[in-house]
């Protein structure tokens, strides 16, 4: 039986739709995971270290938000070409501004508290302080920014295979599967309904997951 009805070459379409989402959650996952890496170090190095480095660091980062976020992904993919490996570095090569925004804040936040002033005057060293205090106490909003980073990331990858621009063939993911059923839309419209409401609701799951980590584990958020 075939839950989701078939393609115009006969594929079952319920078998496609969930490997197209386990390459798109790849894609996702693996460009987070580096958005993690890259930002968490850049944002804490910049906050730590302070001063004419913080500002350099902070004023590269205004220049690639300064533009948009998917036109600088289609540029670069236009320029390294289409495949999953190209659409990883794309997005990871953009995406990880904001985690750095986030953990240089919360650095300078933690850096400015009594506990670590106190640890400072009684002569801890700079290892000491980023492995007891900064790490431990940043950790939970780069956990939430990477839940929320996914949605993104997915989107992302989603609207690139629809314009072709992303995975290409033999691999398929939930955007260039919608870009297949798109023109089969007047009369198969279950081609296109079920990718694009697998992407709905995956970016939805993982957006209440972020939402709800964020609160937890900042108790400031707490009613």
């Amino acid at each position: 039986m075939f839950w989701f009805g078939t393609d115009e070459l006969g594929r079952d379409l319920f078998t496609r739709c969930w490997y197209g989402a386990r390459i798109s959650l790849l894609v996702a996952f693996i460009a987070a995971v580096i958005d993690v890496i890259f930002g968490v170090f850049w944002g804490a190095f910049s906050a730590f270290v302070g001063g004419k480095a913080d500002d350099i660091m902070m004023r590269i980062c205004d220049i690639i938000s300064s533009v948009p976020y998917l036109l600088m992904v289609i540029l670069l993919i236009v320029v390294i070409g289409p495949g999953l490996v190209s659409i990883i570095l794309a997005l990871s090569c953009v995406g990880w501004i904001n985690m750095a925004r986030i953990t240089r804040a919360k650095v300078l936040e933690i850096k400015g508290l009594d506990y670590v002033l106190a640890s400072v005057a009684f002569g801890a060293t700079r290892k000491q302080i980023i492995k007891s205090h900064l790490v431990p106490n940043a950790i939970g909003p780069v956990i939430a920014t990477m839940m929320l980073t996914i949605p993104s990331a997915i989107f992302a990858e989603a609207f690139l295979s629809f314009l072709g621009l992303g995975i290409q063939l033999p691999l398929a993911s939930l955007g260039s599967m919608a870009n297949d059923g798109l023109g089969a839309l007047r009369y198969f419209a279950w081609r296109c309904f079920f990718p694009a409401s697998i992407i709905c609701l995956i970016m939805l799951a993982f957006n209440l997951v972020g939402n709800s980590l964020r609160e937890a584990l900042d108790p400031r958020l707490e009613d």
